[in-house]
């Protein structure tokens, strides 16, 4: 009986396997491992190896940068109800990261130029009452941090490509109190297109 039992499960197993063999798709290879997601199922199986690929430089880069269009006439954003956006500032330079003070200044973190710029506009204004440099002479800043956290923060910290610096703060500082004071370096630089961090 217990070999009976054997038979069958081996019986059912090598069935089974014909079946799924049977419907498993094809291994793309060569060109057609390239195609496009039109192509792609359940199962698509794709088999790339360095002989497909073409020599270093052959082709261009796929890097796809975002570009700034003008904003179409009557375009808007859709906003909750009872609320409303309105642009208050504009020229920034590679903005990267937007962080609100506690008092409500608004800092914005400006790459390409190696600043971090303040911004201040009263409650429900539509026009900024001031647009001031905090700091400049930064690597490529891309982080903004209020320390401790709460109504009342001693310290601002900025992330560089490479390092983290703070600067002492009170709320409403429109420029750095003192010059920056590194915390810790790390490596970075330009190992990746347009710098690495």
């Amino acid at each position: 009986m217990i070999k009976a039992i054997f038979a069958l499960l081996g019986l059912w197993a090598t069935i089974a396997h014909s079946a799924w063999a049977a419907e498993t798709p094809p291994l793309l290879t060569g060109r057609a491992a390239f195609s496009c997601f039109r192509a792609d199922a359940p199962g698509v199986r794709r088999k790339i190896t360095p002989a497909d690929l073409p020599p270093p430089f052959a082709t261009k880069s796929a890097r796809n940068d975002p570009a700034i269009v003008p904003q179409p006439r009557g375009a808007t954003l859709r906003v909750a109800s009872g609320f409303v956006v309105q642009k208050i500032g504009s020229g920034l330079h590679d903005p990267r990261v937007v962080r609100v003070a506690p008092n409500g200044d608004t800092f914005i973190a400006e790459s390409g130029l190696g600043r971090m710029r303040v911004m201040r506009a009263a409650d429900g204004a539509t026009n900024l009452e001031r647009s001031e440099i905090f700091a400049a002479g930064l690597a490529a800043p891309f982080g903004i941090g209020f320390w401790p956290p709460g109504p009342n923060p001693q310290f601002m910290y900025v992330a560089n490509t490479g390092s983290v610096v703070r600067f002492p703060y009170r709320n409403g500082d429109l420029k750095a109190r003192a010059r920056s004071e590194t915390v810790v370096d790390l490596p970075g630089g330009g190992h990746l297109q347009g710098g690495g961090h």
